[in-house]
């Protein structure tokens, strides 16, 4: 299946009216959220260009699960949105966390790979990538309750 990418201009504008269908709706939801280490310990954050550009997350998204599991779900998200290569086996699950926050029923789950690499190439969904040791290297800026949620189960 060929994935259309959109501009990010384009996304930011049809965020409002995507959250107005969860409500209406209230779908069943399921997504990954990844978090990439590198060898010197370092974890990679990302700034979406669609949702809140000013909050710090992993990288990651929905898949359905009668198509992939997680895994792969969480490998096709890392090479779509970054240019990295990782095989299923590579992932590691860290939790698996079903929400309703959104006004949808979503159930999220978070992995963790080592990567070979720290040189990425970022798709138009994100604003940014940055490499860190921790997340006061990121100032004061926002940062997402799943990279947290990711982070705690590492330590």
């Amino acid at each position: 299946m060929k994935h259309v990418r959109l501009p990010a201009s384009v996304l930011r504008a049809l965020a409002p009216m995507h959250r107005l269908w969860w409500r209406v709706r209230k779908p069943n939801t399921f997504g990954v959220k990844v978090l990439l280490r590198d060898d010197a310990g370092r974890f990679l954050v990302v700034r979406h260009s669609y949702s809140d550009p000013t909050r710090w997350g992993l990288p990651g998204g929905g898949y359905h699960p009668t198509r992939e599991t997680p895994a792969e779900a969480g490998a096709r998200e890392v090479a779509e949105e970054l240019s990295l290569t990782l095989n299923p086996n590579d992932f590691v699950e860290l939790n698996t966390i079903t929400t309703t926050l959104e006004a949808k029923r979503d159930t999220l789950t978070i992995l963790t790979a080592a990567t070979p690499t720290t040189t990425v190439t970022t798709s138009p969904e994100l604003a940014e990538a940055r490499w860190i040791s921790n997340v006061g290297d990121l100032s004061n800026a926002p940062v997402s309750r799943w990279l947290l949620a990711a982070l705690a189960q590492t330590a």
